[in-house]
């Protein structure tokens, strides 16, 4: 069922939209885009979250504080509002178009203005309105994948007023529980009132609307019930964008709806803005919204600057985007490579089975292991040597039960998982960059579900046994609806098409996400499991994450139009931000590093980073990591990614790859795999 202000996946009607108004992106007055529904709806898998968590032991291990939460309410980690929630102070959290920080009577808005230099992009939070409700403190009463509420709280700890503000929209609302005076100031000025039912004023370097309640010389009046909604006006904007944006204002968003649906070409994802008449709003586009084949939507409402390009302002209730559909992949195809090649990468397998350590015990190196164990194991029976393989199988089953044993963590404190109750999250332990802060938690389960799911692809009894723990990790990132237990969809953003790395976002910057080759991993590995498991409807929403995960990997990562921001040096981004864009790592300043943690671990279901890319583009980036040659950190994935360009370069890959003694290997791969990699590139290029 649809409610206001908790976002669930339903069956919505793809393109649904108000018969009163254009919808979907069309501008006013025209007809929206024929033909663009895409996939049916899909349902989304059915779990009982309690049974799952209840399987494991109970310990509060979780290093998290979230300090404005109201009481009741699942703790919003790995959100592009996180910040809001935990911490000290609440930090400023960027929603697209509008960045919105907590004061300590209400809240400042600003609309962000990208400066450029040749390593980041950057856009901070700069209050352009100030709004003081009178509150002492501040709290989050709801929150859902892409919208949020905030209760402004008086000193007696009574709520005022609730804000909303959601990704993607323009406005930020708040509706008054009692009766209320606030103060809503923009720098220079305040908000007078005007004609067409809109207060206005202007803040220097943008524009801004008021509607709602009564206001008087900066003074905002509201009865108890009555809402006021704040908005930027795009730049230079049209006397149609200034129309919608005050129409759409007097309903203010509620929340959001999610749905989405997957077939053999496309995976599809929409947003259905609620508000509280019922009656149109507005949304603003991101570039992986009108990217690649899909149905580009021009609204003419003008758009919006950011740091990932500009923001196309649309009317309407529902925004629907596509995503070229990415199925799990298991193994590479093989079929076409020569006899020598063949030679060559199973000789390689021996030795890097022979050469495989002990695992970790920590959640990420551990799982990232396992991952690799399991895919040397699949290599080696896809070639027909399962011989050179049969005891690694047995040696990471082993490793996999172990992890899987639901009691673990009563028996000993490393390669079990528990459930925290406070911080509603499953850790792992030992823990490791972070994750009982709930970081990272799709990055290092990814890696756990995409072992098992290799491994178990073919037998059922191992599924059903590693399953009580596997379901509980797939459920702790990527659970479909919201329960007591688990928020819905930890990781993933629907609105960015991303997912979120931090647990609890404490940076002035918003949330990042390093690693976008990991996050698809993740989602291979979520329906690599869903499939081994016999679970169709978690591997259809697996397929729908990665598809849409790949799309913005190359959109914002790896292959991004950057033609606007002049002064920026380089050919991709490696850090992303709610505010900021960087050429940068967390571990590492070295362009090896830069590019060569978007590619790992280079898997088969890493081909799909050349889809749209031009060669060019992928020559550039490998040539700017490798000025010295590929015996650098990540070096063998750089090589593996620029047998992405085309059969040339392929074929050069292949011959440094067998001929070069010093590429570097990460550890979370194999020579092998590498070998396996670029001959299959070689002999059916891909993109």
């Amino acid at each position: 069922m649809a409610v206001a202000l908790v976002a669930v996946l339903v069956a919505v009607a793809p393109w649904a939209g108000d018969d009163s108004a254009p919808t979907d992106g069309a501008a006013p007055g025209s007809a929206p885009d024929a033909d663009v529904s895409g996939p049916s709806d899909a349902t989304p898998p059915e779990v009982d979250p309690a049974a799952l968590v209840a399987a494991v032991p109970a310990e509060p291990v979780a290093k998290i504080d979230p300090v404005r939460l109201a009481p009741g309410v699942v703790p919003p980690s790995n959100r592009w509002y996180s910040g809001l929630v935990f911490g000290d102070q609440p930090q400023p959290v960027f929603a697209e178009p509008l960045s919105f920080g907590l004061t300590g009577s209400g809240f400042t808005l600003g609309l962000p203005d990208p400066t450029v230099d040749a390593k980041v992009v950057i856009a901070p939070h700069v209050p352009a309105v100030t709004v003081d409700a009178g509150a002492t403190s501040a709290q989050i009463s709801a929150a859902d994948p892409v919208s949020v509420t905030i209760d402004l709280l008086d000193g007696a700890g009574e709520v005022l007023g609730r804000v909303v503000l959601a990704a993607g929209s323009p406005f930020v609302s708040l509706t008054a529980q009692k009766d209320l005076t606030l103060s809503s100031a923009v720098t220079g000025g305040s908000f007078e009132a005007g004609d067409g039912g809109a207060a206005t004023a202007d803040a220097g370097t943008s524009q801004w609307g008021l509607v709602g309640g009564t206001t008087d010389g900066g003074s905002t009046t509201l009865s108890a019930g009555q809402s006021a909604s704040w908005y930027a006006l795009p730049p230079d904007a049209s006397a149609a964008a200034e129309a919608t944006l005050r129409s759409a204002a007097a309903d203010p968003v509620t929340g959001v709806e999610v749905s989405y649906g997957v077939d053999e070409t496309v995976a599809r994802t929409t947003l259905t803005y609620l508000t509280a008449g019922g009656t149109p709003t507005a949304y603003v586009l991101m570039p992986h919204h009108n990217a690649g084949d899909q149905p580009r939507r021009d609204c003419g409402l003008g758009a919006y600057p950011s740091v990932y390009g500009d923001l196309e302002l649309c009317a309407g209730s529902s925004l629907t985007s596509f995503a070229p559909a990415l199925p799990a992949a298991a193994e590479l195809d093989l079929d076409g490579i020569s006899k020598d090649e063949r030679t060559a990468i199973v000789d390689a397998l021996a030795a890097d089975v022979a050469a495989t350590p002990a695992f970790p015990s920590d959640t990420y190196f551990g799982g990232k292991a396992l991952n690799r164990a399991a895919s040397l194991v699949v290599l080696g029976e896809q070639l027909g040597v399962p011989d050179v393989v049969a005891d690694l199988r047995s040696t990471t089953v082993d490793a996999l039960r172990e992890w899987a044993q639901p009691d673990g963590c009563a028996e000993r404190d490393a390669r079990c998982v528990v459930y925290d109750e406070t911080a509603r999250s499953v850790i792992g332990l030992t823990p490791s960059f972070g994750s009982e802060e709930l970081n990272d938690h799709h990055f290092h389960y990814g890696y756990f579900l995409a072992a098992a799911g290799l491994l178990a692809q073919d037998d059922a009894s191992l599924a059903d046994e590693l399953a009580p723990v596997m379901n509980l990790l797939a459920q702790d990132i990527a659970a479909a609806l919201p329960s007591d237990e688990l928020p819905q969809l930890r990781a993933f953003d629907p609105y960015a098409g991303h997912s979120w790395a931090s647990g609890t976002s404490p940076f002035a910057d918003g949330n990042n996400q390093e690693s976008s080759s990991e996050a698809v991993t993740a989602w291979n590995g979520l329906g690599l499991w869903a499939r081994a498991s016999a679970q169709p409807e978690l591997e259809t929403q697996a397929t729908w994450l990665a598809s849409t995960e790949a799309l913005t990997a190359r959109t914002y990562w790896t292959a991004p139009d950057l033609e606007q921001f002049e002064g920026f040096e380089h050919t991709m981004m490696s850090l992303n931000w709610g505010g900021k864009r960087d050429y940068a790592t967390w571990f590492s300043p070295e362009p090896n590093a830069i590019l060569g943690i978007q590619l790992i671990p280079m898997g088969p279901v890493q081909t799909a980073m050349a889809t749209g890319v031009d060669p060019e583009r992928i020559r550039a980036s490998v040539e700017e990591a490798t000025p010295g040659g590929y015996g650098v950190q990540f070096g063998g994935y750089l090589l593996m990614y620029r047998a992405l360009a085309g059969p040339d370069d392929a074929a050069a890959a292949w011959t440094e790859a067998t001929s070069l003694p010093d590429v570097a290997v990460d550890d979370g791969s194999s020579r092998s795999a590498m070998l396996a990699f670029i001959a299959s590139a070689k002999a059916r290029p891909v993109g």
